[in-house]
């Protein structure tokens, strides 16, 4: 098992990783971030992220629908912003939020490569 502070970091050596953060999206809060800089603010990014998250869970409460949420893409013109929420019962209410170079990464492989740092995460 993982703690967060090794999962950041392995996080972001998925190539083309920008920055990384781990968020609770009940309050908005980044509990763990690494990098970014000054052209992403993971602080800011994690709360603007967080309202997606709970937009996306809404709508399918309001559709009835059972299903659980993956992940969510969000892609820019340079950028791919993946935000992956947390399945485990001690991730309950996480997402780790990546955002990726876009000319660097390979979208299929950094979803597998997130994929299995969040099941080897322990909170």
């Amino acid at each position: 098992m993982t703690d967060m502070d090794t999962a950041l970091k392995e996080c972001m050596t998925i190539e083309g990783a920008i920055g990384v953060a781990l968020v609770d999206y009940t309050s908005g809060m980044s509990l763990g971030v690494v990098g970014g800089g000054k052209d992403l603010d993971l602080t800011v990014a994690a709360a603007g992220n967080t309202d997606v998250v709970r937009a996306k869970l809404r709508t399918l409460e309001m559709l009835g629908l059972k299903e659980a949420i993956e992940d969510i893409l969000i892609t820019l013109d340079n950028q791919y912003h993946l935000i992956r929420l947390l399945t485990g019962r001690a991730g309950k209410g996480l997402f780790l939020y990546i955002a990726l170079n876009r000319q660097r990464a390979n979208l299929a492989m950094a979803r597998h490569q997130l994929r299995k740092i969040e099941s080897e995460m322990e909170l």
